[in-house]
């Protein structure tokens, strides 16, 4: 295993998943790394698999493009949503400006988009509101989008588009859910800097991200680094759990997501994406699969970093 401290932090920071293989039953080649896109069915004997939600697409060993998936889920016959499809969009909190732009225009086909943001219920974010709304997080993704020659999220993608719905918790609800489970962030914050100070002991620090900092192609040599880190963070959601295997960062707000995806349903809306950082989707997979009877029924890879340019 590669995860190293830096890698447990970097997760965070852009809310990636862990992936235990690089090939799952969903999983497909890009056999062109202009690609943006590439679908694959699974098949019957493989389909209940957990999928992969990110991964780094390589050709020939060479590394081509950091991929995020949207994984398609549909509601099975018998079931009360039978038919329904939800789509579960993975996105990384930076990547390069094609990306938002396909992914906005991705977004614009559903009825409903749920998407992601710890504010009072209803936040909209709007264009103005960004320098306002940068918290220290914040600044550091800007600041690590700038040394990679990459985009924000928060600045490429409409938040005022009129399907887009607000679907996390209040700063109220995360604090209270933290309260009521015994936990804290810095709790939390330990446990998984315990799990990366652990690894990094293993993998004997990270000297492919020092050695990326000063070569004459620091963007395209800090994004390979980095990438195969991001994608191999098994560690960030094990430490982000307490001792019950819960934890408010990740299951806390899809618990909340979930209700609002229930209301969305009931109403009978029938084409739904969940917009979510790619670390919450493992958990919203089973959620899906357990309360909604719903089936994933194919993958689609997007380019979020392309690691052969700076």
């Amino acid at each position: 295993m590669r995860t190293s401290g830096l890698a447990v932090a970097l997760g965070a920071f852009f809310g990636l998943a862990p992936v235990t293989s690089p090939t799952t039953a969903q999983d497909t080649s890009v056999a062109d790394s202009a690609t943006q896109n590439e679908t694959a069915e699974p098949s019957d004997e493989n389909a209940s698999k957990e999928p992969a939600y990110v991964r780094v697409h390589e050709d020939e060993g060479k590394p081509q493009a950091l991929q995020t998936a949207t994984v398609r889920f549909v509601g099975q016959p018998g079931t009360r949503y039978d038919g329904a499809i939800v789509d579960l969009v993975g996105v990384v909190h930076i990547g390069q400006d094609e990306y938002y732009a396909e992914l906005k225009e991705q977004l614009s086909r559903y009825q409903t988009v749920l998407y992601e943001l710890v504010a009072p219920d209803g936040t909209r974010i709007r264009p103005e509101d960004l320098e306002e709304r940068r918290s220290i997080l914040a600044s550091v993704q800007t600041g690590m989008k700038d040394m990679l020659n990459l985009e924000y999220q928060l600045e490429k993608i409409d938040y005022m588009a009129e399907n887009f719905r607000h679907a996390d918790m209040s700063p109220d609800e995360f604090v209270k859910d933290l309260e009521e489970r015994g936990d804290s962030v810095w709790k939390m914050v330990a446990r998984m800097m315990g799990a990366g100070i652990a690894s990094q002991a293993k993998t004997g620090g990270d000297a492919g991200l020092l050695l990326a900092m000063f070569s004459k192609d620091r963007p395209m040599k800090m994004k390979q680094a980095m990438a195969r880190q991001l994608v191999d963070i098994e560690l960030v959601t094990a430490g982000m759990d307490d001792a019950n295997g819960e934890n408010t960062l990740i299951k806390g707000r899809n618990r909340k997501a979930f209700e609002i995806l229930k209301d969305e349903l009931d109403q009978g809306k029938d084409n739904i994406a969940v917009f979510y950082g790619a670390g919450h989707l493992p958990d919203m997979a089973d959620r899906l699969e357990n309360e909604f009877g719903m089936k994933p029924t194919r993958t689609t890879w997007a380019n979020a970093w392309d690691l052969t340019r700076n």
